[in-house]
């Protein structure tokens, strides 16, 4: 085996170690005040290197005062490795210029198990409204 050869092992394997290490991104993109409800708008970025056939996460939004407003699940359905995917949820009842932190409060379900469940999430946000795990 020659040493270009080895090199191009070493760099497939490093690739495939990378591409499965990844996180899974998790954006609050947009809140949209609409009638008697919220409309939250999330981009998803998976980046662990494999498919995720839904991924369902727990979260807590928090009023300006530190109170639960409400508990709930966002579905976020399929998220394909290396694809980005925009979900959108119609909370009833939900004031949003009333929200002001965002907790993930765990993975409710999530299938296939394996590598891209476990992914580190990491949440980002571009509204004023904090968002946490």
């Amino acid at each position: 085996m020659t040493i270009f050869s080895r090199f191009l092992i070493l760099g497939a394997l490093l690739a495939a170690s990378s591409a499965s290490a990844g996180p899974i991104r998790l954006e609050l993109n947009a809140l949209h005040p609409q009638q008697d409800a919220c409309q939250i708008v999330f981009v998803a970025q998976n980046e662990s290197g494999s498919d995720l056939e839904r991924l369902v996460l727990e979260a807590v939004f928090f009023d300006r005062q530190g109170r639960v407003a409400v508990l709930t699940l966002f579905d976020l359905q399929d998220l394909p490795a290396a694809r980005m995917r925009v979900r959108s949820f119609q909370m009833a009842g939900l004031a949003c210029d009333g929200l002001s932190r965002l907790l993930i409060n765990g993975i409710s379900a999530c299938a296939p198990e394996g590598p891209a469940c476990e992914a580190p999430l990491v949440l980002e946000t571009r509204v004023p409204v904090e968002v946490l795990h």
